[in-house]
């Protein structure tokens, strides 16, 4: 199996993040995963990648790689000018061929008027990413979509891209699909999330990405609860926006690609706080061709 884990880790805005990067630290000791997706990771001049820390913290040997954009206005969430903001995906393998994109978005565009931000929040403006990894012959991508919620717009532009940019980048020779995971912000019932599982056509366009989570469940799988203490300020009602999407495995011999199994993790505290204002998601992919790791271990 191959096993991949997504959290966005909400390391910039809110507080606490030194007991909860423990926490994370603790949650992936415990699932020991091959892949990990991070998403809302920082660095700058004076600060460690804190996706970067994660991996040299948690148990095993971790390869690592970040991808993120300095944003308009780094004071609007006091950090320095220095700051990059994007996605890390850690793996057990080295990784092979990295590549970083920007996605679409109008950043003059304001919000509707009868909305705001409130506190902590992404400033208007913030660059989102989509970070391209390829590890033991995987391609694995981590991206996070425009955050508001009246901005479905924006999001549409963005998966119609992230289609392209798999399509383009990935290798159509690969042993397994590739692995899309990310904090999409977007209900199963969206349309971004409907065209990227082909049961939506946009613009005479259609696609196809299995649904970890549901083709496991029938329902449930909140990474957006108000249950969590670091959620609850939003005022925002229980969501799932947070995806492992595996692509097209009908193709792949030997069951290549199936999606065996999905749970929700980071999702109750191992060390007195959560992990973050999102849960994670832990998924199992059969990969008949797994190749060993120095961290080895039977599933």
């Amino acid at each position: 199996m191959l096993r991949v884990v997504q959290l966005n880790i909400d390391s910039l805005v809110s507080g606490g993040w030194r007991e909860r990067r423990d926490e994370i630290v603790r949650w992936l000791d415990e699932l020991d995963a091959d892949v990990v997706c991070l998403q809302e990771v920082w660095q700058d001049d004076r600060h460690p990648n804190t996706g970067g820390w994660i991996a040299e913290h948690a148990a095993g040997e971790w390869y690592w790689e970040f991808g993120g954009f300095v944003p308009p206005d780094p004071a609007a969430v006091g950090a320095d000018p220095s700051l990059r903001f994007g996605s890390a995906i850690l793996s057990r393998w080295r990784c092979d061929a990295v590549e970083v994109m920007s996605l679409p978005v109008r950043r003059d565009e304001p919000g509707p008027p009868h909305l705001t931000m409130r506190p902590p929040a992404l400033p208007p403006g913030m660059p989102f990413e989509l970070v391209h990894v390829r590890t033991a012959g995987l391609d694995v991508y981590s991206t996070h979509l425009q955050p508001m919620p009246a901005q479905a717009a924006h999001r549409v532009q963005q998966v119609l891209f992230i289609d392209d940019a798999v399509g383009r980048s990935c290798d159509p020779a690969a042993a397994m699909p590739p692995v899309l995971c990310g904090d999409f912000n977007a209900e199963p019932m969206s349309d971004e999330v409907r065209f990227l599982t082909a049961k939506a056509v946009i613009d005479g366009r259609s696609t196809f990405f299995q649904d970890a989570w549901a083709v496991v469940h029938d329902g449930g799988g909140v990474t957006w609860d108000p249950a969590n203490v670091l959620a609850a300020g939003a005022n925002e009602p229980p969501q799932r926006i947070d995806y492992v999407f595996v692509g097209d495995a009908s193709h792949h011999p030997d069951g290549a690609g199936r999606v065996v199994n999905a749970s929700l993790v980071f999702n109750e505290p191992r060390t007195g706080t959560f992990a973050s204002d999102h849960y994670g998601i832990c998924v199992d992919i059969a990969w008949p061709t797994r190749p060993s790791t120095p961290h080895e271990r039977s599933r």
